[in-house]
């Protein structure tokens, strides 16, 4: 049996993808190498997102390509992104590569890498996998999984490449349809869904009148016998459903939990970016999110050093972090992308400039997260136990409602008694970390996962 290695790169989305091509090669016959010196095909799935990730996957690519010259690899397969991002320009760069697949095209690797006679294959991205799709869940033996509900952005954010990338239209999959996918998941081991989308506030909007919309998709998703969380990825702030709030608030099964990106509060800012609204109603947003269910832990990105951020921009950034104390918060220096409207804009931010501001934005939010997580000493909470910790040695690593995969933190423990990886445990919290927590485990959770209180 022939043998596959796959490396995948990016976000949770781009992970999917590779998860949908694993199985398309499954089908096909291959098995799986860990090793990519044992690997009779490499495929790299790329991510393409800022000049970092294309030097990223480019460095990938380079590393991958010996063990064509000097293993048994036969087939180096480049996927995803950067493919998608410079269809005819990656050949001549990378003439160890034998089959160049975008976005649009991955649902054909097993064709491709069996008998494809031509080196590209690029299209418009209108794409997206359905239920009856074969997949590997990569994350299954972790007890989660990422569930993508739609492919595609219709937004026309300035500093943004990925409409480009992965269609300029969204494309919703049907409820039931996702609905099928969900116990399939659960089927495979997974109590934690993870629901994903370029934007998954305007999920359902393309299918038409009377066809169901995000908070309807949370519930539905929340009933699949099973199932302990699921969790909202990637919500446009722009035209927010307040019903999905109060879903979070009110739903078993439905980790109180958003993931948001705002990207910034300055009217001036927001305006270049074109995000479709100013700094009030983004703070009457984040206030009315709040009131509503105060026990929902909200993430959210922001960008510094956008073309033409000023000081006073910066400044009243740094006071909306403050006054909001967000639970989680990751920050992005504006990276001047080619294909963007952000890109032709005056005024750029030196990138000294950019690092300092990057630096105290990332302070500040470092003492909330340190403040905020000293709460939570002495209580018992419900975790997903992931399995030995990749990062430190003789423990393991957990998760509590609050923390999504990968991005935010993680819960050590050094014995997991009688937890396994997958499955949930009761935990007490004995120490906190700026980010991270540690806890000893009270016991296995054999029913339904409590819901606590998150902000405390």
């Amino acid at each position: 049996m022939p043998s596959v290695h796959f490396v995948s790169l990016g976000c949770p989305k781009n992970r999917v993808d590779s998860e949908c091509m694993l199985g398309a090669l499954r089908g096909a016959s291959y098995g799986y190498a860990d090793d990519p010196a044992e690997a009779d095909v490499i495929v790299v799935n790329t991510c393409a997102f800022l000049q970092s990730s294309i030097e990223e996957s480019i460095a990938s690519v380079l590393e991958h390509a010996h063990y064509k010259e000097e293993g048994r690899c036969k087939k180096l397969v480049v996927a995803g992104c950067l493919t998608q991002r410079y269809p005819g320009q990656l050949g001549q760069m990378l003439p160890e590569v034998d089959h160049f697949i975008g976005t649009g095209e991955y649902r054909r690797i097993a064709e491709i890498v069996r008998d494809g006679a031509q080196r590209e294959w690029v299209s418009e991205p209108r794409y997206v996998h359905d239920a009856e799709t074969p997949k590997v869940v990569s994350t299954a033996a972790r007890g989660y999984a990422y569930l993508k509900v739609a492919e595609g952005c219709s937004r026309r954010c300035a500093f943004c490449i990925i409409p480009h990338l992965r269609g300029l239209e969204q494309i919703s999959r049907p409820l039931d349809d996702v609905v099928a996918e969900a116990r399939a998941l659960v089927a495979q081991g997974c109590v934690e869904l993870n629901l994903v989308a370029q934007d998954l506030t305007a999920y359902g909007r393309d299918l038409g009148a009377g066809a169901a919309r995000l908070g309807a998709l949370v519930r539905a998703v929340a009933e699949v016998p099973g199932v302990r969380w699921v969790r909202a990825l990637y919500a446009y702030p722009e035209n927010f459903p307040e019903e999905l709030v109060l879903t979070l608030r009110d739903t078993p099964n439905v980790a109180r939990y958003l993931d948001m990106p705002l990207q910034h509060v300055a009217d001036p800012v927001l305006r270049r970016m074109r995000r479709g609204h100013g700094g009030p109603r983004v703070r009457k947003l984040v206030e009315r999110i709040r009131t509503l269910a105060p026990e929902v832990a909200l993430r959210t990105t922001f960008i510094v050093g956008f073309p033409g951020e000023t000081d006073a921009d910066f400044a009243a950034l740094c006071t909306f972090v403050r006054e909001m104390e967000f639970d989680r918060v990751g920050v992005f220096r504006y990276s001047r992308e080619e294909g963007t409207e952000a890109a032709g804009l005056e005024d750029q931010v030196p990138s000294r400039v950019k690092a300092e501001r990057f630096r105290e934005l990332m302070k500040i939010q470092k003492a909330i997260s340190k403040k905020r997580w000293k709460r939570w000493v002495g209580r018992e909470v419900d975790a997903l136990v992931e399995g030995p910790s990749d990062d430190h040695a003789y423990v393991y690593a957990a998760r509590v409602e609050s923390q999504a995969p990968e991005i935010d933190g993680l819960v050590y423990l050094s014995d997991a008694g009688d937890a396994r990886p997958g499955k949930m445990a009761r935990v007490k919290i004995t120490r906190a970390g700026d980010y991270d927590l540690i806890g000893e485990v009270l016991g296995s959770v054999p029913g339904p996962a409590d819901r606590q209180p998150l902000r405390v």
